[in-house]
C-alpha cells in the first residue's frame, strides 16, 4: 500500500542510515584515538582493568625515578669509598718504605702522607649527591638511606618496599652537629690523625711504623666491608631497575591488548561503512521519491 502520510520505505532507510552513521562515528573515533575502548561506556570491565593497570604503571614510573636518584647517591658513595681505599693503600706502601729509613727520608714520606690524608678528607667531603653523603654522617638512623624499590597493590591494599643502607655501615668519617667533618669517628679516623706518622724529632722505629700499619689495615678492612655493602646495594638497585623496566613494558603491552584498536580492521571497516552510508543516502532518496510517483496518478 502506498501512503502520503506514512512513508515506510523512508523510515526504514532513515533507521538504516542512522545505524550506519553511528557505526561510522565509532570507527572514526577509534581511528582518531587509536583506542578500541576509550571510555567506560565502550566496555566497563576492560576500561576499569586498563585504568588500574595504567595507574599502577605510573606508580612504577615514580619508583624508577626514585631508584635512579638512589643509584646516583650510592654510585657517588661507592666511587668515593673506593678512592679513599686506594689512597690508604698508597699510604700503606709509603709506611713499608719508611721502615729502616733515615729521619730525613721519613720526613719526606710524612709530607706525602699528609697530602694523602688531606685527599682522603676531601674525597669523603665531596662524596655528596642530592644532599646525601653516605661517607660523612653521624651514623644515626636519621642518616640512613632508604630507596623506594617497588610498589605493590593487592586489591585496595598497597605496600611500598625499600632498599635500606645503614649510614653506620658506610661511614668513613663522622659529622659534627654544625656539619663539619669529625675525623675522630668512622672507618678512616685513625689514618688521618695528626700524630699518625710524625718523625718530627727523631726517626720512627719499626714498632711505631708497625702500629701505624696496623691502623691502616684496620681502616682497609672496614673500608672493604663498606664498599661491599655499597656494591651490594648498587647491584640490587640495578637489578630492580631492570626488572621494573621490563615490568612496565609488559603492563603497557597488556593494556594495549585490552584497549588498543586494530588499525587494519578499523581501516577496512571505515571503507565498508562509507559505502554503506552512500547506499543509505541513495536508498533514502529513492524512498522519498515514491511520493512523486503517487502524484503522477492524479495527473
Amino acid at each position: 500500500m502506498s501512503s502520503i502520510l506514512t512513508n515506510t520505505s523512508a523510515m526504514t532507510a532513515l533507521q538504516t542510515l542512522a545505524s550506519t552513521n553511528k557505526a561510522l562515528e565509532q570507527t572514526q573515533n577509534r581511528i582518531a584515538t587509536g583506542l578500541r575502548i576509550n571510555e567506560a561506556s565502550d566496555n566497563a570491565s576492560y576500561w576499569s582493568i586498563a585504568s588500574s593497570m595504567k595507574s599502577d604503571n605510573k606508580a612504577n614510573s615514580a619508583v624508577q625515578d626514585a631508584l635512579g636518584l638512589g643509584a646516583g647517591k650510592v654510585d657517588t658513595a661507592y666511587t668515593g669509598i673506593n678512592d679513599i681505599k686506594t689512597q690508604i693503600e698508597s699510604m700503606k706502601e709509603l709506611l713499608v718504605s719508611a721502615q729502616g729509613a733515615s729521619q730525613e727520608d721519613q720526613q719526606k714520606i710524612a709530607t706525602q702522607i699528609k697530602g694523602i690524608q688531606e685527599q682522603i678528607k676531601s674525597s669523603a667531603t665531596n662524596a655528596t649527591y642530592a644532599g646525601t653523603n653516605l661517607l660523612l654522617n653521624d651514623g644515626s638512623a636519621n642518616a640512613d638511606l632508604k630507596i623506594v624499590s617497588s610498589y605493590n597493590r593487592t586489591g585496595n591494599s598497597v605496600t611500598v618496599d625499600t632498599i635500606d643502607i645503614a649510614s653506620a655501615d658506610t661511614r668513613v668519617f663522622g659529622k659534627n652537629a654544625d656539619g663539619t667533618i669529625d675525623t675522630t669517628q668512622g672507618f678512616a679516623a685513625g689514618v688521618v690523625d695528626t700524630a699518625f706518622f710524625d718523625p718530627s724529632t727523631a726517626a720512627l722505629d719499626d714498632a711505631a711504623i708497625k702500629s701505624a700499619m696496623d691502623t691502616v689495615e684496620t681502616a682497609l678492612s672496614s673500608l672493604t666491608t663498606g664498599a661491599a655493602n655499597l656494591g651490594a646495594a648498587k647491584s640490587r638497585i640495578d637489578t630492580q631497575s631492570g626488572f621494573l623496566s621490563k615490568l612496565s613494558d609488559s603492563i603497557d603491552k597488556g593494556v594495549g591488548a585490552l584497549i588498543d584498536a586494530d588499525m587494519n580492521k578499523e581501516s577496512a571497516r571505515l571503507s565498508a561503512l562509507q559505502v554503506q552510508q552512500q547506499l543509505g543516502v541513495q536508498a533514502l532518496s529513492i524512498a522519498n521519491s515514491s511520493s512523486q510517483n503517487i502524484l503522477s496518478l492524479f495527473r
